[in-house]
């Protein structure tokens, strides 16, 4: 089993998450998140006075897959997520050694 983090662009998150459960993953968790990198944030002017906001708000996508779903929810991920600009978000998979589902005490796959 393989946990995949996606950070992507807040606008982008219904759309990912409706491709991945046509797709047969309703499990999922999201966090709100603010992050930099490249895309290094912006200048805005608020009541006349301009200010620099450094970290960017995100959203942390966390799902736990099948080895054998790995690379199909990725490329799923990237397609929905994808803008083609600086900023649209980076991937992580972990391996995902036991999963216990607490109410039935289901293990491994039986449990996602």
């Amino acid at each position: 089993m393989k946990k995949i983090e996606a950070i992507i662009r807040p606008h982008k998150l219904e759309e990912v998450r409706g491709v991945l459960q046509e797709n047969g993953v309703h499990g999922m968790t999201i966090s709100e998140v603010k992050g930099v990198g490249r895309q290094k944030g912006h200048t805005e002017v608020y009541r006349g006075s301009e200010y620099k906001i450094d970290f960017l708000p995100k959203i942390k996508l966390e799902v736990v897959v099948s080895d054998k779903m790995l690379d199909k929810i990725v490329s799923l991920i990237v397609k929905a997520s994808k803008t083609g600009n600086v900023g649209d978000g980076k991937i992580f998979v972990f391996a995902v050694e036991e999963v216990v589902r607490v109410r039935t005490e289901e293990v491994g796959e039986d449990a996602l």
